[in-house]
């Protein structure tokens, strides 16, 4: 009788899919099929979402996988996570696990290395571990102030539907409307203003040159002048005043004994009034001073 039969053939396949099937799954987990890993514990007080085949990793690369995780029923407030590390991987004396979580929820193991690279663990020895506030659980603990702000969020939405509601801000946003349109005109008017300026400035530009030669000739004139000699001849001027106004007041000079001798002033008048008589009388009596005939014969 023939061993592989075709029964025997169905149990082989059976038994090798069923092998295939658990070293995939394994596999699939993260774990080594033949694990050549180093296992090392981890002391929990709570290992809330951590479970078999979550990731280990040591500054941010992945270095190892949870195997398993046991409850220490002696001490029930100890869990102890055994986790399988890369033979190549070393842990110094100081390192500790925590536990952490991305924004998906997935759960993974983070080593935070002691500091001495010298001093390190055996393999089997037993690391302490903590959990890491996720981003859930520190929303979670915002909550009781987002709560607490409810009532007051919901105060200023109450305003502010009340703001939008109010009909002087739907006249404010007309006449702001207005205040752009005259904005615009404005603009429109200074731009046909700059561009008049600038069409007009080579002229402007050319008259302000022509001020700016004539001041410059103003100013070399003015330069030009002798200053010294003009002073010299306003002082020349002034002694002189100064000389016709010292001899107006002295005896010196018709003028000075006019102004200043009473006796020549009352000749000079009685003069002028035997003139004005002389005058008078010659008026009223011609004949006394002018003789005239034909024929030479005096009039008695």
């Amino acid at each position: 009788m023939k061993f592989f039969t075709k029964e025997v053939k169905i149990a082989l396949t059976a038994i090798v899919g069923i092998v295939i099937l658990f070293y995939g799954l394994e596999f699939l987990k993260g774990l080594t099929v033949f694990s050549t890993d180093d296992s090392y514990y981890i002391a929990f007080d709570d290992v809330s979402g951590l479970s078999a085949s979550s990731p280990v990793y040591a500054n941010g690369y992945r270095v190892g996988v949870v195997k398993e995780i046991n409850y220490d029923y002696t001490h029930q407030n100890k869990i102890v996570a055994v986790m399988g590390l890369n033979n190549e991987m070393r842990l110094p004396k100081g390192t500790h696990a925590e536990i952490d979580s991305d924004l998906l929820g997935n759960i993974k193991i983070n080593l935070v290395l002691g500091d001495n690279p010298i001093d390190l663990l055996a393999e089997g020895d037993t690391i302490p571990g903590g959990a890491v506030q996720g981003m859930m659980a520190r929303v979670g603990a915002m909550m009781p102030a987002i709560e607490a702000m409810m009532p007051k969020l919901d105060s200023i939405l109450t305003g502010l539907n009340a703001l939008l509601n109010d009909p002087a801000l739907a006249n404010t946003l007309h006449h702001v409307e207005g205040m752009t349109d005259n904005l615009d005109a404005t603009s429109r008017e200074l731009k046909s203003l700059s561009a008049s300026l600038n069409h007009e400035m080579p002229a402007m530009m050319q008259k302000t040159n022509g001020i700016l030669d004539n001041t410059q000739q103003l100013t070399g004139n003015l330069a030009a002048i002798d200053v010294a000699a003009m002073t010299a001849s306003v002082n020349q001027t002034l002694a002189n005043v100064n000389e016709l106004t010292r001899k107006l007041n002295s005896n010196e000079g018709s003028l000075g004994l006019l102004m200043r001798d009473a006796t020549l002033y009352n000749r000079l008048s009685q003069t002028v009034a035997d003139a004005d008589s002389l005058m008078v009388d010659l008026k009223a009596h011609p004949k006394r001073y002018v003789h005239f005939s034909v024929f030479g014969r005096k009039d008695k």
